[in-house]
Order: C-alpha cells, then sequence, then structure tokens
C-alpha cells in the first residue's frame, strides 16, 4: 500500500448542546471510559498501513488542549515511529464565526503541499469495529469509499446521513437526515477521500453558503465522480448530546 495519504480529524466545533460539559474540555477529550474521546479513533487509525500523518483541526479556544494532547501521544504512543500529529488552529472564537466542518476540511487541504487521499472523520464518533476493510477499500480501488452502517432505527436514521445505493455499492444519493430515510445504511461521518474528491472544495465552497454538515459535500460529489459505500453490521456511539455522552461512558466503563 502506498505511504502517501492521511487523516484530518474535525474537531473545531465548539460543542454547544453539549451545555457545562464542554465549557473548559472540547468535546473531543471529554473522558469516555477513562480516557479522552478522540483516543478510541487514534487507536483504530494507527492500524492503517500507509496512513502516515493525522491532522487535526481545532479552533481558537480549544487550540491548546489539542497541541497538549499530541504531545502526550508523541511521547507515549509507540505506533506514532514514523508518523506525526500536527495541529491546526482554524482561527475561529466562538460558535458565531466558526468555519463549519467543510470549511475547516478546505482550510486543512490548502495547507497541504501535494494532493493526497485522506480520511475525514468528526471527532465525535466511536466507531466499535475495525476501519481497516473500509481503509483497504480505499487505497486498493482507487475510488472514494463511505462507511454504510446498518441501521434498523428509522430514528436514528433521521439524525443522520442516509445513502440511497445501486446493487454494486455506488453511492447514488446521500440525504442528509431524511424525514422518510431511503434505506437503512447510515452514514456517519467518516470519509475516505481520493485527491480528485478534495480538488472539488472550492468548487463547493463557491458554489453555496452550507459549510457546516460534511456529509453535504459527500452529496455534492455523488452526481460528479465515483463514491462507493463499505457496508458495515456494526456499532458506534455517536456523541451528541450530553445523554449520549453518558450513555457512551457507561457503555465503555462497564
Amino acid at each position: 500500500m502506498t505511504d502517501q495519504h492521511i487523516a484530518i480529524l474535525l474537531c473545531a466545533g465548539y460543542g454547544t448542546r453539549m451545555g457545562a460539559l464542554t465549557k473548559t474540555t472540547p468535546k473531543p477529550l471529554l473522558p469516555v471510559g477513562g480516557k479522552p474521546m478522540l483516543d478510541y479513533l487514534l487507536d483504530q487509525l494507527l492500524e492503517l498501513d500507509g496512513l502516515r500523518t493525522i491532522h487535526v483541526v481545532s479552533n481558537a479556544r480549544h487550540i491548546e488542549a489539542f497541541q497538549a494532547w499530541g504531545e502526550v501521544h508523541k511521547k507515549v504512543h509507540r505506533q506514532l515511529t514514523g508518523r506525526e500529529i500536527i495541529v491546526h488552529n482554524d482561527g475561529s472564537t466562538s460558535n458565531d464565526d466558526r468555519l463549519g466542518a467543510i470549511g475547516d476540511l478546505s482550510f486543512v487541504t490548502q495547507r497541504l503541499d501535494a494532493p493526497t487521499g485522506a480520511l475525514v472523520a468528526a471527532g465525535d464518533n466511536i466507531f466499535r469495529f475495525s476501519l481497516r476493510p473500509l481503509w483497504r477499500q480505499f487505497v486498493e480501488s482507487g475510488n472514494s469509499c463511505v462507511l454504510g452502517l446498518e441501521e434498523q432505527n428509522p430514528e436514528k436514521l433521521r439524525r443522520t446521513g442516509v445513502l440511497e445505493l445501486a446493487p454494486d455499492h455506488r453511492v447514488l444519493r446521500l440525504h442528509e437526515k431524511p424525514a422518510e430515510p431511503p434505506s437503512t445504511w447510515a452514514c456517519p461521518s467518516l470519509y475516505c477521500l481520493q485527491p480528485s474528491a478534495l480538488a472539488r472544495l472550492p468548487s463547493y465552497m463557491a458554489a453555496t453558503e452550507s459549510h457546516d454538515e460534511i456529509g453535504r459535500f459527500v452529496a455534492y460529489l455523488t452526481s460528479r465522480e465515483p463514491l462507493y459505500a463499505h457496508p458495515v453490521w456494526g456499532d458506534r456511539l455517536h456523541v451528541g448530546s450530553p445523554e449520549a455522552y453518558r450513555h457512551a461512558d457507561q457503555v465503555l466503563s462497564t
């Protein structure tokens, strides 16, 4: 496998729905089961062959917390040998001037020296299954890939992205938080995007003011280049509210 891919972790939100929990600690660094939430994703990323650099984008309010987190892992995580954690400050200072997830993705890619493929993930999901099969499909196929996570609960489907798939698992459409979900394939915020997909960010940014939910950019891609789902039957913990946070902490503390 090539050693030309990176990860971009979108952690610049302000966690306004989390209330007092995120007053001093950014949501991805809240302790879950005895360690920062983001550590679960980091552990999985370090299992991926050919992933050379992990970029974490924060805001100005929480940049020091993420820098400290990165320094801790550089010192204690043996698997980081030969890999980098790079923390970026997007310059925003409040929820009112945030760049949004798509804006932050564009911000980081503009700083890269050369086009590269990237695993792009939000920092508030804990995936309780291996990411290696998705990564292998991404690297070996040459196509952009997303997770297709089987979800039978209609209420959960209405709160996430939902995939409409062809028989070969090509993504026909991604419906963001649909009132009437077209399938049982949820699409959580973890995407593997080829350089050609990331190169479309400037056009997307110029065409729309919707720069927050990363799924909207992925939906934009579906009519412009091949995008395939990797089906997964597993579990994830999405920490989007205080109640979800307490549930995740309870599950991973037992």
